[in-house]
């Protein structure tokens, strides 16, 4: 067997997973059960396999430039495996040309394109051939059909973030959208100090590095490895956190005996950081409707030994109904309200091709009924913070300032929008602080 073969087979697999519907991270994960691979292993594997995902067009239009047979006309199982050589031809330096065609074909000659392994080889040498005298794809003069073939993303899409951004800014995104996203840690100072974790991480050979501006902030820079058998995991000691998700809960000031309100709290991850500023002393109600978060949303209370926060299956937009006594009842609220996700597109590459201008509009009913419906549980003197992980302007700053002309009693305290334009600038994520008039 050819080495690299499984790795690369695993993650066509993924591709083929993804393909059907599944979620990036959750084909990734059940096509993992099936091998025993390192952690090098599936490092290599996330990277081709999201790499692919995320550069679908681009390759695609590869496929167009050396292949008889249009992208669209081609078995999808074919046109997988296609972007698995490619990706790597075109993307992937480190790797001989000659390892990244043998391997394909020879994935094709094992699976049920046995028939096709020569159209496999000749595609891909084809590749290299142009690449060798220059004969590059041409690519779209208009800017925004450029963009979106070189940097893979829905035309849709990119016309939105010109008429939001302007052309240069919107350049900088997409070429953020495409770059392997960082991993960041939060330490969890209800069982640690930032000093420990250090010391944690660098007796085990870890290298990781301060985050300017976030006090407990980490950032990952070793290899990436599995993040449960990292040193703390289990201990608590820390949880994976973006940069720019951990600046939303310190928005609240939220201090000691406080009584918070996590409107759409599941998976916990705000929730927990909440806890933390709070010393765990206080009273935090987390609620969500789906039973699955909720789960993940008490593991990771456990995990970190948490004991202020309370959590309750219920429609955050029905909760003024079920529990009248909660009406001007809450000191801070924090709805981190579902939204397109626009802002992390590096790190779940399957979402540009499932968010439509429809779904966003959809999400943008359930943000609006959310505010109306959250705000009068809050007291007068009391903060409330609106975020999202998306750069949509109507699900953002927009929405916020329609909000707030029909609601006069209310004021915007603050407002931050950050956009993945660069190595340092995490996902992107937008926040509104919002009180009651004085």
């Amino acid at each position: 067997m050819l080495e690299g073969y499984l790795q690369r087979k695993a993650a066509w697999e993924i591709l083929l997973k993804v393909s059907s519907g599944m979620y990036s991270d959750l084909a990734l994960e059940k096509v993992l059960t099936n091998y025993k691979f390192t952690s090098l292993d599936i490092a290599f594997i996330t990277e081709l396999s999201f790499g692919c995902i995320r550069y679908r067009k681009f390759l695609d239009h590869w496929i167009d430039h050396t292949s008889k047979l249009n992208h669209k006309k081609q078995p999808p199982k074919l046109r997988w495996l296609l972007h698995i050589g490619l990706y790597q031809i075109l993307k992937m330096d480190k790797i001989p040309d000659s390892a990244c065609i043998s391997t394909t074909v020879e994935i094709a000659k094992n699976s049920e394109l046995n028939k096709l392994s020569g159209v496999v080889n000749g595609v891909l040498r084809n590749v290299t051939r142009k690449l060798k005298i220059n004969n590059l794809p041409e690519f779209p003069m208009n800017q925004a059909e450029r963009i979106s073939v070189k940097e893979s993303l829905p035309i849709w899409l990119v016309n939105e973030m010109i008429a939001w951004f302007g052309i240069t800014e919107t350049k900088k995104i997409a070429i953020a959208f495409n770059k392997k996203p960082k991993i960041y840690f939060r330490v969890n100072t209800l069982k640690t100090t930032m000093k420990e974790c250090l010391e944690i991480f660098k007796k085990n050979n870890i290298d990781v590095g301060l985050i300017n501006k976030l006090e407990n902030g980490l950032v990952l820079k070793s290899k990436p490895r599995a993040i449960r058998k990292l040193p703390g995991y289990f201990e608590g000691k820390w949880l994976i956190q973006d940069r720019s998700s951990q600046w939303v809960a310190p928005l609240l000031s939220p201090i000691k005996g406080d009584k918070i309100l996590d409107a759409c709290a599941a998976p916990g991850i705000k929730t927990t950081h909440l806890a933390q500023l709070i010393k765990d002393e206080g009273e935090i109600l987390a609620i969500d409707r789906s039973d699955i978060r909720l789960k993940l949303l008490k593991e990771n209370l456990e995990r970190l030994n948490i004991k202020s926060v309370k959590s309750l299956k219920i429609d955050a937009t029905k909760l003024i109904e079920i529990k009248p006594e909660y009406i001007n009842y809450f000191d801070k609220i924090l709805i981190d309200a579902p939204c397109s996700g626009l802002g992390t597109l590096a790190r779940n590459p399957d979402a540009r091709w499932k968010i439509t201008k429809k779904s966003i509009d959809q999400l943008i009913i359930i943000q609006e009924k959310l505010l109306e419906n959250i705000v009068p549980l809050l007291n007068k003197n009391g903060l409330l913070v609106y975020s999202t992980c998306t750069i949509c302007p109507n699900e953002n700053n927009l929405l916020i300032e329609k909000f707030l002309k029909n609601n006069s009693r209310l004021e915007l305290v603050f407002e931050k929008q950050i956009l993945p334009n660069n190595d340092d600038s995490g996902d992107g994520f937008y926040a509104a602080i919002i009180s009651y008039k004085k």
